[in-house]
């Protein structure tokens, strides 16, 4: 299993698409490794420097409808291959999200409240994250504060995530 945990990037900013996850001028590329350098390369947010910011973090907490436009596997993948194994927002493309899981990553539904509230008590501090599978629990840490947030998941994408993906899980099971 992947780990769930580390420093977090928090993008403020809803509807951030595959195209902006990894631009498609990188999909004619045969490796996962290969995207690496790549990841957020068009996303435009004041402040936001890719190589920068992506380099030194391993978790992404954002808005609403993360992973919209193209269905393709290469933005997990990119996500993937520069150690960035969950994504917390508020919504998610459903082939996006559903893809997060089939690798063996989480992609994890907060509500708005619990959103605007981690916003407003973390961004702009480094802040870690550590995931307790078991109790379904966050727990973001910066130094001067920390805060508990509970998350659901369905059984059958704990079962993948567990697994370590789609490949892994079928493996075991069929």
């Amino acid at each position: 299993m992947k780990a769930f945990n580390g420093r977090i990037l928090f993008l403020d900013r809803s509807d951030i698409n595959t195209d902006e996850i990894i631009p498609a001028r990188y999909l004619t590329e045969i490796t996962k490794e290969a995207l690496q350098p790549h990841l957020l390369d068009d996303l435009a947010l004041e402040g936001f420097n890719p190589p920068v910011d992506v380099a030194k973090s391993t978790v992404v907490v954002t808005r609403a409808n993360f992973g919209c436009g193209s269905s393709r596997e290469h933005a997990p993948w990119a996500l993937e291959v520069n150690d960035i194994n969950i994504v917390i927002a508020e919504s998610f493309a459903r082939i996006f999200k559903q893809n997060m899981f089939n690798c063996g990553m989480m992609a994890v539904e907060l509500a708005p409240a619990d959103l605007n509230r981690l916003f407003e008590k973390f961004a702009g501090k480094e802040t870690t994250l550590t995931t307790d599978m078991d109790k379904k629990e966050f727990l973001f840490t910066s130094n001067e504060e920390e805060e508990r947030v509970s998350f659901d998941i369905s059984g059958f994408d704990e079962a993948l995530v567990e697994a370590g993906g789609w490949v892994g899980y079928a493996e075991a099971n069929y």
